[in-house]
């Protein structure tokens, strides 16, 4: 986002919003009728139609083939004519979206002041290798989906025994429920209540959480998809947030033991976490194979249960910034305002992930204009030219990508989305790009090519190194990561009042007009230390939404 636009939407105090100088549209920021006198910038636009809060009306009359400039890029092409106060609509408004190639590296930033952040440090983990998890967790990973049974069968024992496990409400209630229907009861009044039975206490007070990797993968489907599992997998293991590793393989599989074994070498010749392998097509039986598992875990646990968190300065953070369940204020409210924070994270030297190359259509010139040399920019093209391919060749395109919620929301076409999700990214340099499961090396911002698939792309974030993810929301999404905590930001504060329960930072008042963008960035990285030192749990990490989908390289938007 331009220093102009950030300037534009800092502070908003109208029914509308002109996000960019250049826009033909303007945002309503409440709901506004047909008839309607608007009243912006000095000039009066009397409303065609009924416009929702987050959707977009036109500023000057529209005729058949005509652009619409919104963010300060094409986002579209008109499809009929539409008159000056008229609402934009899937009819009328067709996705389209600037071309763009390499025209050289003379990108120039200015940081923000981050004067106030220098001195301060998060209490994390740190690992051998100089890398600072911000929690420290088992991992247990299945090589092939065959294990999924035995990781369920290890999960419930070890969740239930070692206070691991969320607050069984659900099940009190529903033994109510029973209670009530064998007593002859009726059950329409009983009302859902929290269960009253006390939290278990954690055994081992150092280790934030045993996590399972159950997937769909490792066999069965074409070899490739195998390959790149094992590196997702082995990304996983070697991730500063995880302290150890048990491992489940079948025998007969694609994915092989010792293929997982090259390729978390290959990750980091050094890996010297403990990691033990059970392959139970060579155990005498699955209780056997079970037991020991768990017995050898808990061995590691009481290992890894010696690290303390130790303080740590801000540029050891890795933190992922990704956008789900969008709506019409995602671009104006929520993704800026991360997008400030990614900013002051770069000039502090940490690393920012800036994911979904399917949400970067029609601003891909701004994130070419943006790379620090021809490198990278060359990377970035053939990476998104290549997915766009696969996805044209299957029927579709990237113009698919919003969803029913996100154009009822305001989302009318790919390029507003993506323009908007862009934000997350803030205005500083790309200094990387990064294929699936790539690691991120270089302090800054780096693009990891994933899908816009919110678990899909959370979870090529985290085995590309983020510790921490940033997850804007407009609709409200339950997503998180097994390994990495995900801390949810809504966009609107009538969401955070609805959904509470999953919401950890709201940034409606951006669009009421209480708080600037910048004062809302820095208000998310102070949230961040926190999280990062364990000071506050993020609501996925407390409901143990521990999301996990690997990307076959297919098609998905």
């Amino acid at each position: 986002m331009s220093v102009e636009t950030m300037k534009n939407i800092s502070r908003v105090k109208s029914r509308v919003l002109r996000v960019h100088p250049k826009d033909n549209v303007l945002v309503a920021l409440q709901n506004l009728k047909m008839g309607d006198e608007v009243e912006f910038d000095g000039v009066t636009y009397q409303l065609q139609d009924n416009v929702s809060a987050k959707h977009k009306f036109f500023m000057t009359d529209m005729n058949p083939g005509d652009s619409v400039i919104m963010y300060g890029v094409l986002v579209g092409k008109a499809q009929s004519f539409i008159p000056r106060g008229g609402l934009m609509t899937t009819f009328n408004v067709k996705h389209a979206a600037q071309q763009y190639h390499y025209r050289g590296s003379n990108y120039e930033w200015q940081p923000p002041d981050v004067s106030k952040f220098t001195s301060k440090t998060f209490n994390g983990y740190h690992r051998s290798d100089g890398r600072v998890g911000t929690a420290n967790y088992w991992l247990f990973i299945p090589t092939v989906f065959c294990e999924n049974r035995n990781m369920d069968v290890i999960r419930e024992a070890l969740h239930n025994e070692l206070g691991y496990a969320v607050t069984d409400k659900y099940k009190h209630y529903a033994h109510i429920l029973r209670e009530s229907y064998l007593k002859g009861e009726a059950i329409d009044a009983i009302n859902f209540a929290p269960s009253e039975e006390p939290v278990q206490n954690r055994v081992f007070k150092n280790v934030d959480g045993i996590k399972f990797l159950n997937h769909q993968g490792g066999c069965g489907g074409i070899r490739q998809d195998a390959a790149i599992l094992s590196k997702l997998l082995a990304a996983y293991a070697d991730h500063p947030n995880v302290g150890g590793v048990t491992v489940l393989s079948l025998g007969c599989q694609n994915l092989q033991v010792q293929n997982f074994m090259d390729d978390v070498k290959a990750h980091n010749p050094n890996f010297n976490k403990p990691l033990y392998i059970f392959e139970q097509q060579q155990s005498q039986s699955e209780e056997q194979l079970i037991a020991e598992a768990i017995q050898k875990t808990f061995k590691g646990l009481v290992e890894i249960n010696k690290l303390e968190r130790k303080p740590a300065s801000l540029d050891n953070l890795c933190v992922g910034v990704k956008c789900g369940g969008s709506d019409g204020f995602s671009g104006i409210s929520a993704n800026p305002s991360v997008g400030y924070c990614s900013d002051l994270l770069v000039a502090l030297g940490a690393k920012v992930l800036l994911a979904e190359f399917p949400e970067l259509c029609g601003v891909e010139q701004e994130i070419v204009d943006r790379s620090v040399d021809e490198e990278t920019a060359q990377k970035f093209i053939q990476l998104m030219k290549s997915y766009e391919l696969i996805v044209t060749n299957a029927g579709s395109g990237f113009h698919m990508n919003p969803s029913p919620g996100n154009i009822k929301d305001g989302l009318i076409t790919d390029a507003i989305k993506s323009a908007g999700a862009a934000k997350k990214g803030g205005t500083s340099p790309v200094v990387d790009v990064l294929d699936y499961t790539e690691a991120a090396k270089k302090p800054g911002l780096n693009l990891v090519c994933t899908p816009g698939n919110d678990v899909e792309a959370t979870t090529g974030k985290a085995a590309s190194g983020a510790t921490l993810i940033l997850f804007t929301t407009g609709l409200g999404t339950p997503t998180g990561n097994p390994i990495c905590p995900t801390i949810k930001v809504s966009t609107n504060s009538a969401l955070t009042k609805r959904m509470g329960d999953i919401i950890d930072i709201d940034t409606g008042p951006v669009i009421e007009g209480e708080k600037t963008i910048e004062e809302m960035g820095e208000e998310i990285l102070e949230y961040l230390i926190k999280a990062a030192s364990g000071e506050v749990i993020p609501k996925a990490v407390q409901l143990n939404q521990d999301d996990f989908i690997p990307w076959k390289r297919g098609v998905s938007l």
